[in-house]
């Protein structure tokens, strides 16, 4: 396992979109692994593979309170939504920025594992927020995408400033 950058706004891999996992090899193995390692060092819930620059449709999260509860997602895709609430959200992406956001506060959620078999989760609370802030990665989107127009432009300027 080998921690890696993680690549950070207004880098032009976050923006774009993925492409399906085909082969569950050795290097996406080592993908996943790389990811965990990445995840856990920068203390994170979850990371999108294109957060470290490869752009496949690959996610891991860890909402565990015990922090040793990789749950990895390969090829995820939202396939049922309910409710709405309110998420503070940061990104290991857009460092000491944090914003609220609505997002649906249950999805379902199917994906496959490491070695290509289905699975499918119903999550709610951080599970079901972590999933939809990094399954949008996977599109090549941001959370702070889903800022009102005024609050990105005011993020945009003070984050301009740090440039």
């Amino acid at each position: 396992m080998a921690q890696r950058e993680i690549c950070i706004y207004p880098d032009d891999v976050l923006r774009q979109k993925t492409i399906p996992v085909t082969e569950f090899s050795r290097t996406l193995h080592t993908l996943l692994d790389d990811m965990r390692e990445t995840m856990y060092a920068a203390h994170g819930v979850g990371l999108a593979a294109p957060q470290i620059g490869e752009l496949v449709r690959v996610t891991v999260i860890d909402v565990s309170d015990s922090g040793d509860e990789p749950v990895e997602f390969i090829n995820p895709v939202i396939t049922a939504r309910e409710g709405n609430v309110p998420s503070e959200e940061g990104c290991l992406s857009i460092p000491d920025f944090r914003d609220t956001i609505t997002r649906s506060e249950r999805v379902t959620v199917d994906a496959v594992d490491r070695n290509g078999a289905p699975f499918q989760v119903h999550a709610e609370g951080l599970l079901a927020i972590c999933l939809q802030h990094e399954i949008d990665h996977l599109e090549g989107i941001l959370f702070i995408d889903h800022l009102s127009r005024l609050k990105r432009d005011m993020f945009k300027k003070k984050w301009g400033k740090r440039m």
